[in-house]
Order: C-alpha cells, then sequence, then structure tokens
C-alpha cells in the first residue's frame, strides 16, 4: 500500500500528536508555540486545505485545521488578495458540502469560517441563496447550523476587520435585510415531514435569529406549534426550552407584546401537567427545563402578574408547584429570581390587591422553602456524614441555604416578617410536642425538622423590626433550651445572634441568650465554639449599652476562652469587648484599655522571643495575630472626645507605640508581622484622626526607617492614611503640619525610586502597586505641591517603567496614578474635596498647573505612548485594556497632534512582517479625521481596536522586542 501523500504536514501532525501525548511539559510547550505560530503564518491558508481535504487526517487534525481556518479568516484576511477571495468561499462551500454529515464539530468550525467570510466579503450580496444552492437540499442540518451561526458571529462583529459604518452596513444586509426569508424558510423547512418538525437544529436556528425575527411572527406562525410539541419529545427537549424561553425574554415588554401573550399564556399553562409527570420521571434535567420555562414566564410578565392577578394566578402557581415537587433542589433555584420580581412588583403601593391576592401563595412558599431547608437524612446511622462523603454536594447545599434564606426574606416583605416567623415557631413548637420527650443525652429525633426552622429565623433575622412583639417574645425562650445537638445547637447561636438588635430592646431577654451563646465556648464542637463568638460580637456591638456594667466580668470571660479559639474567632470577640469599652465613660477608657489590651501584649512579646529561635512560623504567626487584636480593639474604642481634650485612646497608643516599633524593628523579614503593625498604625490615625498629632513624629519616623530597610509596601499603605488625614486644608490641620508631612511623604517617594533603581520592577510588584496607590492620594490631596516638584518628572518615569510588568494589580494602580496625573494637564482634573467651591461645581486647574503636566508629558509622552501601546499589543492583561487605552486617550486631549505623531513612531518600530499593508496609514488617516473634527474619544476606540486586532494576529517575539524593548528605570537621587 502507498503512503499517504502529506505535502509537508508532517511537523502539524507531529505538533498535533505530541500535544495529545503524555510527555513531557516542555516537549508539549514547544509544541504549542509551533502550532501557534503556524496558525498566524501565510502558509496555513493551504496548509488547512490540504489537511481537511486528505482522507488519511485523523478527525482531531481535521478540527484543529477547521479551527485555524476560522481564525484566519476573523484576523488575517488581509494576506490574501482581495481577488481570490470567491476562491476561499467556494472551497470552504466544497468542505461544508463533504462535511454536511460531520463530524459536527468540524461542521460547525467551518460555518463559522464561511459566516465571517461572509461578513467581510462586502460584494457577496446573496449569502443565503448562494449557500443555500450550494449545499444542496439534502444538506438540511448543514444549512440549519449556518444560519444559526450567521447571526452570533454578526453580532460579535467588533473582532472583524471592518469599519463601524461598513459593519453598519453588513449587518443589515445579512440579518435585518434576510428575516423575512429566513422565516420562511424555517416554516417551509418545519412542515416537510414530521422529524423535520422536532429537530433540535431547527429551534436553535429560531433562538439565534430571535434578535432579527420579532417574537410575534413567530408565535403567529407554524413554528410556535412546533416549538410547543418539540417540549414534549426528549430529543428535542433541551433546544425546545431554549427557544421558548428566548420568545419569553422578548415579550418583556407586556403592553407592546399583549396580544402575543395571549397566545403564549394558555400554551405555557398546557405544560403544567408535565411538572407532575417529570418531577416522578427521575430526569433532572428535563425537570429543570420544564421549571425554566414557567419561571421564565414569570419574569417575563411579572407586571402582568401584578396587574392582572386572577388572570394569572395559574402560571404563579405553577412555579409553586415546581419548587413544592423538587424532591432533588436542583430546580428550585430558577425560580429564585422571579420571587424577586414579582416581590418588588406586587409591594409597590399601586399593586396593593395583588399583594392581598397573592398571600395565600407565599405563605405556601415559606412552608416549601423551610422544608427544603432540611438536611438530609442519612441512609446509615452516621449522622457525621450527611452527603455519603460528597464534599461538593455539602458545600452546594449550604450555598443553596443561603439562597432560600433570601426568598424567605422576599416573602417577610409581602405577608409581612410577624407571620413567616409564626410559621418556624409553629415548626419548632410542633417538633417539641412530637419529638421533645423522645430526646436524650445522645439521641435527637428528626433533628433536621427543628435545625430548618432555626435556619429561617436566622435567615430572616434581618427583616424583623425591634419593635417586633408577637413571635419573637415566645420563640426565644424556646431557642434557649435547644437539646445539645451539635447543629440544632449550632443553628441557635447563630439565629440569636441574628436578633441582638431586638435583644437591645428588650433587655429582660438578654441574660438568658448571652448565657446561652457563652456556654457555645465550652462545647466539644468547633463549628459551635465559632458560631458563639460571632453571635458575641454582635451582642457586644449591639446591645453594648447593656453590657457596660459587665465589662470588668467580660475581661474575665475574655481572658479564660482567648487562647483557645480559632484567629477568626478571636478577632470576633474582641471586637464585641472592645464596642462595650467604647461606651465606658471617658475616664474609665483608658484604665479598660489597658487592662484588656496589656495582656495581649503580654501574649505577643512571649511570642516574639520564641520566634527569635524558632524553626517554624508559627510563633511570627502568633506575634501577628495578637497585633491583629489590637488593631481590633484600635479600630472600635472611639470614643467622642472634644479637640481641645486629651483623647484616653490615642494616650494608650502612645504606650504601645513603642512596643509594635520594636516588634517591626526585630521581624524585619516577616511580612506577616510588618503587615499587621502598619495596618495598626493606619488605623491609629483613622480611628482618631488629628487627635493622633502626638504620635506623628514618632510614627512618621518609623515608617520611613521602616521603607527604607525592609522595602515593604504595607509601610507605604500605612503613609497614606497619614497623607490623607493631615493634608492641607483639613480640619484641625495648621499650615506647618501639612508641610512637614507633604516633606515626609517626598522622603518615602525617593526611599521608593531608590528601591526600584535598585531592583527590576519585576521583583517589586507589591510595593509598586501600594506606591501608586499612594500617589493616587497624593495627587488629590497634595497636587498643588507634587506637581511642580522636580521629584514628579521621576515619578512619571518610575510609572512608565511599572507598565511592563503583567499582574493586574499593579499595572491597574499604575494605570490609575498616570490616567489621574495626566488629568492634571486639562482644566477639570480629578481634585480634592477640599478645594470643591461653594457651588459643587469641580474648581478649574490652575495654568500653572497645566503647563507643567504638559512639560512633564512632552519630555516623556513617546516613551509613555510606546509602553501602553507595547503592552496592550502584547502584554497587558485584558482587564487592563480600559485603563490603558483611558491613559491614550487622556494624551490626546492634552496633546492631541504629538500624541498622533507618538502613535505613528511606535507603530513604526513594531516588528517586520506584524502589520498589514496599508493598515498605518488608515489607522493614523482615522485618527487625523478624529482630531480635525474634535472627537478624540473617537481615537481611543480607533487605537483599542487596532492594539486588539495586532494582539490576535501576532505573538510577541522571542528574541525581544527589539526598539520597542523596555529599558531599565535610573535614578540617582
Amino acid at each position: 500500500m502507498a503512503a499517504p501523500n502529506l505535502n509537508g504536514l508532517e511537523p502539524i501532525l507531529a505538533a498535533l500528536s505530541t500535544m495529545q501525548a503524555n510527555v513531557e511539559r516542555s516537549q508539549k510547550s514547544q509544541a504549542h508555540e509551533y502550532l501557534e505560530k503556524f496558525q498566524k503564518s501565510p502558509e496555513a491558508w493551504t496548509k488547512t486545505h490540504s489537511l481537511l481535504s486528505s482522507p488519511n487526517t485523523i478527525a482531531e487534525a481535521k478540527l484543529f485545521a477547521a479551527t485555524t481556518l476560522k481564525g484566519k479568516i476573523t484576523y488575517d484576511l488581509d494576506q490574501l488578495p482581495r481577488e481570490s477571495l470567491p476562491s476561499l468561499r467556494d472551497s470552504i462551500l466544497a468542505l461544508l458540502v463533504s462535511f454536511r454529515e460531520g463530524p459536527r464539530p468540524v461542521r460547525t468550525q467551518l460555518c463559522v469560517c464561511l459566516a465571517n467570510l461572509a461578513i467581510q466579503l462586502l460584494e457577496w450580496k446573496n449569502v443565503l441563496d448562494h449557500v443555500g444552492s450550494s449545499l444542496g437540499s439534502s444538506a438540511g442540518d448543514c444549512i440549519l447550523e449556518f444560519l444559526k451561526i450567521l447571526p452570533e458571529e454578526v453580532n460579535e462583529g467588533r473582532k472583524i476587520n471592518l469599519s463601524e459604518d461598513e459593519l453598519t452596513v453588513r449587518t443589515k444586509e445579512l440579518l435585518e435585510d434576510n428575516a423575512t426569508q429566513v422565516l420562511g424558510l424555517l416554516n417551509q423547512y418545519a412542515s416537510s415531514s414530521a422529524a423535520a418538525a422536532v429537530n433540535p437544529r431547527l429551534f436553535e436556528c429560531i433562538s439565534s435569529w430571535l434578535g432579527e425575527i420579532p417574537a410575534a411572527d413567530v408565535v403567529n406562525s407554524s413554528l410556535f406549534d412546533a416549538i410547543i410539541n418539540g417540549i414534549s419529545n426528549d430529543a428535542s427537549f433541551d433546544a425546545a426550552v431554549d427557544c421558548m424561553c428566548m420568545i419569553l425574554r422578548d415579550t418583556r415588554e407586556v403592553d407592546e407584546y399583549m396580544e402575543v401573550i395571549q397566545i403564549i399564556y394558555p400554551r405555557v399553562l398546557s405544560l403544567r401537567p408535565r411538572i407532575a409527570e417529570l418531577a416522578g420521571s427521575g430526569d433532572l434535567d428535563a425537570y429543570k427545563g420544564i421549571t425554566r420555562i414557567f419561571a421564565e414566564a414569570g419574569e417575563a410578565w411579572v407586571v402582568m402578574i401584578a396587574r392582572l392577578p386572577a388572570e394569572f394566578r395559574g402560571l404563579v402557581e405553577s412555579v409553586l408547584e415546581c419548587c413544592g415537587r423538587d424532591q432533588d433542589r436542583d430546580a428550585i433555584a430558577l425560580t429564585f429570581l422571579f420571587w424577586y420580581e414579582m416581590k418588588q412588583s406586587i409591594t409597590l403601593d399601586k399593586y396593593k390587591q395583588a399583594r392581598i391576592h397573592y398571600a395565600d401563595i407565599f405563605g405556601k412558599l415559606v412552608d416549601v422553602m423551610i422544608k427544603h431547608l432540611e438536611y438530609p437524612t442519612p441512609d446509615s446511622a452516621d449522622e457525621a456524614d450527611l452527603f455519603d462523603g460528597d464534599r461538593e454536594q455539602e458545600e452546594k447545599f449550604r450555598e443553596f441555604r443561603h439562597q432560600m434564606g433570601d426568598v424567605l426574606k422576599d416573602c417577610c416583605e409581602v405577608i409581612t416578617v410577624t407571620e413567616c416567623l409564626g410559621k418556624a415557631f409553629n415548626r419548632i413548637q410542633r417538633w417539641v410536642s412530637t419529638y421533645g420527650s423522645q430526646t436524650t443525652s445522645t439521641s435527637v429525633p428528626h433533628w433536621q425538622e427543628l435545625e430548618a426552622p432555626l435556619f429561617s429565623m436566622r435567615a430572616m433575622g434581618g427583616m424583623v423590626s425591634p419593635e417586633e412583639s408577637v413571635v419573637l417574645r415566645q420563640v426565644i425562650p424556646l431557642i434557649v433550651q435547644i437539646p445539645d445537638h451539635e447543629k440544632l445547637r449550632f443553628q441557635a447561636i447563630m439565629a440569636l445572634g441574628r436578633y441582638t438588635d431586638w435583644t437591645a430592646q428588650h433587655p429582660e431577654f438578654l441574660q438568658p441568650q448571652l448565657q446561652f451563646v457563652i456556654a457555645g465556648f465550652n462545647h466539644g464542637s468547633k463549628e459551635v465554639v465559632r458560631a458563639a463568638a460571632l453571635a458575641f460580637k454582635f451582642f457586644g456591638t449591639d446591645c453594648r449599652k447593656l453590657l457596660e456594667g459587665s465589662v470588668t466580668e467580660l475581661h474575665t470571660f475574655y481572658e479564660s476562652v482567648l487562647d483557645n479559639l480559632p484567629p477568626d474567632s478571636q478577632e470576633e470577640i474582641t471586637e464585641g469587648v472592645a464596642c462595650i469599652i467604647s461606651i465606658q465613660a471617658l475616664d474609665k477608657v483608658h484604665s479598660m484599655f489597658k487592662t484588656y489590651c496589656d495582656p495581649v501584649i503580654k501574649r505577643m512579646m512571649s511570642c516574639a522571643n520564641q520566634a527569635k529561635t524558632a524553626q517554624d512560623d508559627g510563633p511570627r504567626l502568633a506575634v501577628a495575630g495578637y497585633i491583629q487584636l489590637l488593631t481590633v480593639f484600635v479600630q472600635n474604642i472611639q470614643p467622642y472626645v472634644s479637640p481641645q481634650q486629651e483623647n484616653p485612646a490615642v494616650k494608650y497608643c502612645q504606650e504601645i507605640l513603642p512596643v509594635l516599633s520594636t516588634i517591626a524593628e526585630n521581624f524585619t523579614s516577616s511580612t506577616p508581622i510588618l503587615e499587621r503593625v502598619c495596618r495598626c498604625w493606619r488605623y491609629m490615625v483613622l480611628s482618631y484622626r488629628t487627635a493622633v498629632l502626638p504620635l506623628l513624629p514618632t510614627l512618621a519616623q518609623q515608617l520611613a526607617s521602616g521603607f527604607e530597610n525592609t522595602r515593604q509596601g504595607c509601610f507605604l499603605w500605612a503613609t497614606d492614611s497619614v497623607l490623607r488625614e493631615f493634608a492641607i486644608g483639613a480640619e484641625y490641620v495648621d499650615a506647618s503640619t501639612s508641610r512637614a508631612i507633604y516633606s515626609f511623604f517626598e522622603q518615602q517617594a525617593f526611599a521608593f525610586l531608590r528601591i526600584m533603581n535598585d531592583l527590576p520592577a519585576e521583583d517589586l510588584p507589591d510595593v509598586i502597586e501600594d506606591f501608586f496607590r499612594l500617589l493616587i492620594d497624593a495627587l488629590i490631596y497634595c497636587h498643588q505641591q507634587l506637581l511642580p516638584s522636580p521629584v514628579c518628572q521621576h515619578i512619571l518615569s518610575a510609572a512608565i517603567s511599572a507598565l511592563t510588568l503583567q499582574q493586574d494589580a499593579p499595572l491597574i494602580a499604575a494605570l490609575h496614578f498616570l490616567r489621574d496625573l495626566l488629568s492634571y494637564g486639562t482644566e477639570h482634573p480629578n481634585s480634592s474635596n477640599f478645594d470643591r467651591q461653594d457651588s459643587g461645581q469641580a474648581p478649574r486647574n490652575s495654568p500653572q498647573l497645566q503647563q507643567a503636566v504638559k512639560q512633564m508629558i512632552a519630555s516623556q509622552g513617546e516613551a509613555l505612548v510606546q509602553r501602553v501601546m507595547t503592552g496592550m499589543m502584547f502584554s497587558f492583561p485584558r482587564d487592563c485594556t480600559q485603563d490603558a487605552s483611558g491613559v491614550l486617550l487622556s494624551l490626546f486631549e492634552i496633546l492631541p497632534l504629538q500624541s498622533g505623531v507618538w502613535v505613528k513612531e511606535t507603530i513604526g518600530m513594531l516588528p517586520a512582517g506584524s502589520i498589514r499593508a496599508g493598515e498605518t496609514d488608515r489607522l493614523m488617516n482615522a485618527v487625523g479625521m478624529k482630531i480635525d473634527a474634535g472627537d478624540v474619544r473617537k481615537v481611543r476606540v480607533l487605537l483599542q481596536d487596532f492594539t486588539t486586532s495586532y494582539r490576535r494576529r501576532n505573538v510577541a517575539p522571542r528574541d525581544g522586542l527589539g526598539r520597542l524593548e523596555a529599558t531599565r528605570f535610573r535614578f540617582n537621587g
């Protein structure tokens, strides 16, 4: 047998084989790189056709070839002479004929190829007729697939290399002008045979064209009968459901589609018997499909449901039935948005009657939701594993319960909180009367039926007014007597934590609840202990006034449990006691602050001594944890003190500042400790604002030396709070203090520039992010000093150098800074609130500051344009594109002509062969026209489209970017 003629395709096939083989990662990387370069090369045009035409090519290679051809047509069509495009079209049609029976993935890619070519081949006017005649009447599925794909590709037209005007005209030619013809073709096809009428491809095609064909035209044709029948056919069910849902969404403008809704509504209701049928079938996907139809109908017609409650009650009852019969709880989530939308409508005053009419349905919905909240009953006696080891299912159930809790909140707004709570209370009472006597210390029968209403009470807690006086008075005494079962105790404590606002208004219920919660700290379950800590936080926050006199006793409790809690729970219980300290009499704040925090500092210092010699990170992390507790105290103990008085909280901060400084100086290599120390210092400033003035000299010195010695960005983060609070114009801050703070900021800036001179940007991503976030605030509060300063030129250079990074966070920070900086080259920049005029209008920027920015741009604008455009074409993450193009827009707003020159020069420096013939001239002509018309905002779109198109067509050269390669930042200050 003769060997097949592969025509030089062996390297491609070998690379594809390597990608699928079990080989080294390096080999796969080499194969991937080779295939990626091949896809962008001109020879790919002929070799993809060879791969697709060869009978000896394996299916995977054919799919790769079809996918490559799609990319070539979308992005590289300029590689072919214009006169050869009709031949390309004919060859694709010939390939489609040979693949019309499959494999479907290859056929789909070829249909996408043909659709994208149809968009760009402007002289091809009779697209549908040509495709139909070429493929023939026997290629029904193939034609339907092309018809389905055509609108999808046209509506994604931004990736096509056409002007906006060309794309608009072509969209009209391909879609709007053909809509009537397509509707006729689909009707004709559906009527051709019984099999055609339930073909899933038919319904997919209808769905795709519904954006162009009015829903009314489909509903008034035989296609609607086909869709309804398709819902009853297993093979076409999913596609028919999708199609029906598309039609329902198109009828959201109910006044416009009233006649259409009158046709659809009875047909939708006729599907209601299928709810019970599919619920008993065990086909979960089908049940989700039928639920989706009723939920989508409800969402689309929610206004009609509110206007005509009697007429549309059947639809709401159908959605409720879908919820009630969903034993597997897989479909019910599809209805949540409907219940929310319905609640939003019927709680309006003008739909008061609808609210009354549907009250019984929402009452039943509460019962359904509480029932669905129940944990499953395990098949075995092992209650420790309720999900048979399926942790993913368990996590899904936990998340799902919170979503159902949101539905319960919706019900509270419709039928009142009291009625919803009453339903939960009745279930609790029913459980107590039925199973309470059977409960022992080791067994709680049917605990799921008690836990679910407890969870529902927790979920509805946020809806309850502190004035509620019916249910809570009865249910809270029951909750504190809940049996000692892990999940019941957990849920009971969590529920109590949600009603602390109510308890604050009903002090007689405080002590039993607090004792119940405190007892939870001694429970054997870690989950219960965590719940107790969280609940205690809420009691301390909301009931602080009731607990004011218990602050001394609570210190004993705090000390006894603190060391046994995980870090998150330590913070929560600390927040609770800190809130109680915060309302002590002013003369007691310092002593209580000291009483609670000194033992924490003692623990911290003990761990710090261990950490010096410890081999692991445990002691260091413990030190960081204790510093975090100090920060929680600082955040929450904020007594009101007049500016003339000494702040007792600041007095204590003065006492612990040397301790924190010592910790920072001794652990210069421990990022967690340094971050927590800086966070504590930052909150000292944010909590006590200008009252922290006595700490400023020491604090500034520590921040400056700490940054210089450790090169950690957290010191800049803390510096930011000082800069904002003591900026020029801030209340109670004199000018000399503000000037000193600005000098401190410049000291930090110079330190950063020296660090960036010593290390490449890739080694400093976090520091760069923190620095430019600091700079954003510096521009707002100190622009008068910063912009004329010589340091600003160096900062701009550093920002340009930072654009070589590829991580989102530092790039976005640098780009935001650049956009803010450039805004000061205009009349209306980003500005501090201190500069707002009484009229509320943003102040005009001074000509001097505008000129200072323009001078910086004139000297560094070329480098800035190069770095931004290079990033957009090669390296920036997708999330940075908008900000990067925003920088270019700002440049064109300030210096439009010069910016145009810089853009052209940058494009001229791109690697040879990577730009299409005439592409630069077309772009620059379009840019020039927008500048001449004064429409520079459109320049942003042009440059964004150009760089996106370039990036799709090209890979960054392995040997570098040549003249566009970035240079290292240098600073000699």
